[in-house]
């Protein structure tokens, strides 16, 4: 009779409860990412509940504290929906109707290009209105909807409703969810349990906290520079780069390159004064603002990012994209805290 070796039998136990784990993952995607999103806007939240909290008398509550912020927040969300997102809805509208004529009427005619590029000017310029086919039916639809996404959040009330909604209770009731998640393990293990909740707690806090403040970075100086510049759908242009801020390393390039093409198609005549501002200012947000906003559990190899941001969109489109740089810090110091735990012991 074949021998079952009890160590083998537990070890491959754990391998398929790990597998089973990561395939209700999968198939619950969609949840965990809204349980995640608000997981960071809780972090984001944090500091301001607490100065809130200890503004008012010992006699206010958290809770009280945490519904003042809440409708604070709405107050200013709504704010800004109805002003800048009413703007960039008609700069996106009206980019959407004239886009398509600006590249089919040279559309490099405006834009520099090197020397030993320019025998290949033509030959691009045809293959771009080759494409505009696919353009008309996939993109342009979507640029000409913006507006009103933006303003009735079409396709995503339920992340809009639920979001916040689950954030109120982490910001809440996180204490008590850690100390139910610390008693799930022996009293050996709870030491590093804990201690490895807090590191990720600190790391979550930092890199949200970064990341919304280098998206606000680039919203007001483009929206300011370019308007200066007289770049159009200056709005718009701002808009599209703060967003792509949340996608690590691919996310700051696209939107310079958006930037560039929209306003060279759209006939503004001084690329090149746009392309040396770009330039600067993702010099000045790599190596000055993001590594001061930054904390030392984010910092990853630039291969490694680019890695994770690349098996991200393949496993999950644009969440996967996004979340893949907070997950490799926090595998990242869930390793070196258990490594110092074993190194002391």
């Amino acid at each position: 009779m074949l021998a079952i070796d009890r160590r083998a039998l537990s070890a491959a136990w754990t391998v398929f409860l790990f597998a089973l784990v990561l395939a209700c993952i999968y198939l619950i995607a969609h949840t965990v990412v809204l349980f995640v999103l608000a997981l960071f806007l809780a972090h984001l939240l944090a500091p301001v509940v607490e100065m809130v909290h200890r503004a008012f008398p010992r006699s206010v509550s958290r809770g009280a504290a945490l519904g003042i912020v809440y409708i604070a927040l709405l107050a200013v969300l709504g704010t800004t929906v109805f002003f800048v997102g009413s703007a960039i809805g008609e700069e996106a509208a009206s980019l959407a109707s004239k886009l398509p004529d600006a590249i089919r009427n040279d559309a490099l005619g405006k834009l520099p290009l090197p020397t030993w590029l320019e025998p290949a000017r033509d030959k691009v310029n045809q293959l771009i209105q080759n494409r505009m086919e696919d353009l008309e039916k996939n993109v342009l639809p979507i640029l000409s909807g913006a507006g009103e996404r933006i303003l009735t959040g079409l396709g995503s009330a339920l992340s809009l409703i639920l979001v916040p909604i689950l954030s109120f209770y982490f910001l809440k009731d996180g204490r008590v969810f850690r100390g139910a998640i610390v008693e799930l393990f022996d009293r050996r293990s709870q030491v590093l349990v804990n201690e490895i909740l807090v590191d990720l707690h600190d790391l979550l806090a930092q890199y949200i906290r970064a990341l919304v403040l280098l998206s606000v970075a680039t919203f007001i100086s483009h929206t300011a520079v370019l308007s200066v510049f007289g770049v159009p759908y200056s709005i718009l242009l701002a808009g599209i780069a703060a967003i792509l801020e949340f996608i690590p390393v691919i996310g700051p390039l696209t939107g310079m390159i958006i930037i560039v093409l929209v306003a060279a198609f759209s006939g503004y005549s001084h690329i090149l004064l746009l392309v040396a501002f770009l330039g600067v200012y993702r010099i000045f947000q790599d190596y000055v603002l993001n590594p001061h906003l930054m904390s030392a559990g984010v910092e990853l190899h630039p291969a490694l990012v680019l890695f994770g941001v690349a098996a991200g969109e393949q496993v999950a489109g644009i969440p996967g994209m996004f979340f893949s740089v907070p997950l490799m810090a926090a595998l990242r110091l869930v390793l070196i805290r258990i490594r110092k735990q074993h190194g002391g012991a």
